[in-house]
């Protein structure tokens, strides 16, 4: 499937004429006069420098990440017809599967966030305005029910359940949210059956404590009733419990699963926001923006 946007691109031209007086022949050539001070143009409005602009831009406007997103549910859905033609095939860490797999009804496990939905326009409106992610304004877009897919999930969400595989929206998003983001997913056309397909932040489940936006129990929840075939998500957190989220621990937590990686699970590119970003400064939001700014540049390798 082709996946085409176009882009829209105007431009100003500024003309700037300038008069001379001519002397007559009657009169005397005056000397020339001080050329007058140049007029400073203010500068145009707009946002200011922003870290993200490259990566909104990314996301909206390269051909490379519509085919980066389009590729990886195209092979998620070859390894899906494998799957359910082997009985013994799970997606959940052993940890996280609470009852046998075998003989349970096959589903599939989603993030929503930049995995299912595309809220790039929210991130572009952070940029355009030089603000940051707040619960708030992330709120009110939400409810605007405006988010579009990525590329490429549609289209394999419904091959899924167009074979008996039951879709599961694992989501950071907020419990009060449900009613919208179900609103979005259905009029977009993803497969929900039930509300209990939505399992938000805050959804409970019995003996299991969750720690803080960690997904791990939501996972558990899932395996009481389902075989797991695959997992999608745009962080590694999507997919496994992170002990420690630094650098070296989050390469711990997925180094037993690194085989998975695109037959079991499949993650999408997310250059936009991610706890791979607070990892670099210890997770340390509450520093000054040029002290979090200034850690993400002591990370970066200049091979000196």
């Amino acid at each position: 499937m082709t996946f085409t946007k176009t882009l829209a691109v105007s431009a100003l031209a500024l003309a700037l004429a300038a008069c001379q007086a001519v002397p007559t022949r009657e009169a005397p050539v005056a000397a020339p006069a001080e050329p007058a001070p140049t007029a400073q143009l203010a500068p145009a409005a707009g946002p200011g420098h922003n870290d993200n602009l490259n990566a909104v831009a990314w996301v909206q406007a390269s051909l490379e990440y519509r085919l980066l997103a389009g590729q990886t549910f195209r092979s998620a859905l070859y390894q899906l017809d494998r799957a359910l033609k082997t009985p013994d095939w799970d997606a959940l860490t052993p940890d996280e599967r609470l009852a046998p797999a075998a003989g349970l009804p096959p589903a599939v496990i989603v993030d929503i966030d930049e995995t299912v939905l595309d809220n790039s326009p929210y991130q572009a409106r952070l940029v355009r305005d030089g603000a940051f992610y707040d619960e708030v304004t992330w709120d009110a877009w939400v409810r605007e029910e405006k988010a579009k897919p990525v590329p490429g999930a549609l289209e394999f969400a419904q091959a899924a359940a167009a074979r008996g595989v039951t879709v599961f929206y694992l989501s950071n998003r907020a419990a009060h949210l449900e009613e919208p983001t179900l609103a979005n997913l259905r009029e977009l056309g993803f497969p929900i059956q039930s509300g209990d397909q939505f399992l938000g932040l805050g959804f409970f489940v019995d003996d299991c404590e969750q720690e803080g936006s960690e997904k791990g129990c939501r996972r558990k929840h899932v395996s009481k009733t389902h075989r797991v075939l695959m997992q999608f998500g745009d962080q590694i957190g999507d997919m496994v419990t992170i002990s420690a989220n630094t650098p070296a621990g989050r390469e711990q937590a997925m180094a037993p699963y690194a085989g998975w990686i695109g037959e079991r699970w499949f993650v999408l590119p997310n250059p936009t926001y991610g706890s791979w970003e607070p990892a670099l400064f210890n997770n340390a939001w509450t520093l000054p923006e040029a002290e979090r700014r200034q850690m993400k540049l002591d990370a970066l390798d200049y091979a000196e």
